[in-house]
Parts: structure tokens; C-alpha cells; sequence
């Protein structure tokens, strides 16, 4: 099963994919798609019972979560992208924030920021929380407090974020940064999160190729850890780092994205992404 929202931006219905590749409108089964234990029981009842409407084919799909309470980051949580970049390994997760408002659809139009002169990709596993996690003991329990998996696709400005002074915020958190989607998979139809296939292609040339076994620090792992600072709420998300390949560890000159570019992204099982670019 697969949880997305169709329809124009800021009117989109909930719906959901059935394993027949079927599409069920939800609207006035759950009020949102985060993926709760009791939101999934009642989406799961809802499509089986096969009374729901059947939306009409080919509508635009927005992020599955529009404005989640908070968007959590780690960053060169994959050995070879740190490598990439001349980074240490962490000894700990390098954490930053996205704001909620970074948040677009799966093929919405990314803007390349004004003064921009290196804006760069990231497919990047996106976590789902469905428990309220707080002060959590270990990794086993981490992963219990997930809900689902997307795909983000974690767009940075280089200059902004290294080049400028202060934290990674000027690059990470420029409009449309955040591609989300295009749908939320029920963590318990995931086997094992650390054992997917994430790509990415630029104009249809391949980019990043990794596998999320490569992660520094593993999703339960991440959740834990995080779990000792923040209180994770239902809703909320987290990018779990990207492998290499990105821009900023290419040789010079380096392939910095520009308007009129096309990203295309996927994560094995969880779907694709495309997004063209334009100049802010």
C-alpha cells in the first residue's frame, strides 16, 4: 500500500495505492497520512472493504505529509560521500533542520535561488514517525517508532551553506528545497530499510548510485540518538543522509545545477521523483 495526496497544490484529497496498483480516495477516512498505528488500521479497513470513490487518473501528486511538524537532517551519514567531500567520518549524527516550508511534491518545480552559484542534488531515505519517540534506549526501539518511508530529495546551495558563515541553514532551507514523496510506504511493507537501492540522474545521466546499507548510522540507530535531544512526534521527518555523487564532490568545474536542468530520483520500492528547474 502506498499513501500519497493528489490533486492542484493546497487542495489535495488523501488517496491510496493498493498493491493492484488501484487508487482509493480517502477523503473523510483519516484526516492526514501520517502513518499512526490507528491511521494505518483505518486506511488499511477503508481499502479492502472496496467501497471507496476511485479518483480519476493522472492528477498531480503533492507531498504525502504537506507541512510536517519538523524536518530533522543528518548530514555525511554515508562513508562514501564524506569521503567525497573531504570530510571526517562523524563520530556522532551531524544533525540540521529543514523548515516545514521547504516542502514541495514529487514533480513540482524546484527554483534555483536567486545569487545562486552552486545549487546541489541529494536523493536521501526519508523517515516517517508514527510513535512518539522520547529518551529512547536503543536502535530496536528506534525503528519502532517508525511509520513509513519516502523519498526527500534534499537540495542544497554549497556557497550558501559552507561559503557564508554560521550553520548549514542558508543552504538547506531556500523554497522548494524539499521534494517529498511520491508516497509514504508502511514501514512494516519495507523488509529492511538498510538494504535499498537510492538513485539519481541529472539531464538523464546517473549520478548517485548507493545502497542504504552504506549509512554511517542506521535508522533505528539515527532515531535513538536523536530521541536524547528532541522529542519526535507523529508526523515528523527525517532525512537520513545521501551517498556520494553530488556536485560538490565532482572534479572542477564542478556541475552545479541550473534552471532548466531535470533531476530525476528513485529509492527501490518507495517510487521516483522528477523535477525540472527554474531561476527563482
Amino acid at each position: 500500500m502506498r499513501l500519497l495526496r493528489i490533486g492542484p497544490p493546497d487542495e489535495e484529497r488523501p488517496a491510496a495505492l493498493d498493491d493492484d496498483d488501484r487508487l482509493h480516495d480517502l477523503t473523510g477516512v483519516v484526516a492526514d497520512l501520517v502513518p499512526t498505528p490507528e491511521n494505518l488500521e483505518a486506511i488499511r479497513e477503508a481499502v479492502t472493504s472496496g467501497r471507496l470513490p476511485t479518483p480519476q487518473a493522472g492528477q498531480r501528486v503533492g507531498a504525502p505529509i504537506p507541512r510536517p511538524g519538523k524536518i530533522v537532517c543528518i548530514g555525511l551519514n554515508y562513508r562514501d560521500h564524506a569521503a567525497e567531500t573531504g570530510a571526517a567520518i562523524p563520530a556522532e549524527p551531524v544533525v540540521f533542520m529543514k523548515a516545514p516550508d521547504t516542502v514541495i511534491g514529487p514533480e513540482d518545480t524546484v527554483l534555483v535561488p536567486r545569487d545562486s552559484v552552486k545549487t546541489d542534488w541529494e536523493v536521501e531515505l526519508a523517515v516517517v514517525i508514527g510513535r512518539r519517540a522520547r529518551y529512547l534506549d536503543s536502535a530496536e526501539e528506534g525503528l519502532a517508532c517508525v511509520g513509513g518511508y519516502a523519498i526527500a530529495h534534499d537540495v542544497s546551495e554549497r556557497e550558501f551553506q559552507i561559503e557564508r558563515g554560521g550553520q548549514w541553514d542558508k543552504g538547506k532551507n531556500c523554497e522548494t528545497f524539499n521534494p517529498f514523496g511520491p508516497w509514504i510506504v508502511p514501514a512494516d511493507e519495507i523488509a529492511d530499510p538498510q538494504n535499498l537501492t537510492l538513485k539519481l540522474w541529472v539531464n538523464g545521466e546517473l549520478k548517485q548510485d548507493g545502497k542504504t546499507s552504506d549509512m554511517i548510522f542506521g535508522v533505528g540507530e539515527v532515531i535513538r540518538y536523536l530521541s536524547r535531544f528532541m522529542v519526535l512526534q507523529p508526523g515528523d521527518v527525517i532525512n537520513t543522509g545521501t551517498p556520494a555523487g553530488v556536485a560538490l564532490g565532482q572534479p572542477e568545474p564542478k556541475p552545479y545545477l541550473r534552471a532548466g536542468d531535470v533531476v530525476e530520483l528513485e529509492i527501490e520500492g518507495l517510487g521516483r521523483q522528477r523535477q525540472v528547474l527554474e531561476q527563482a
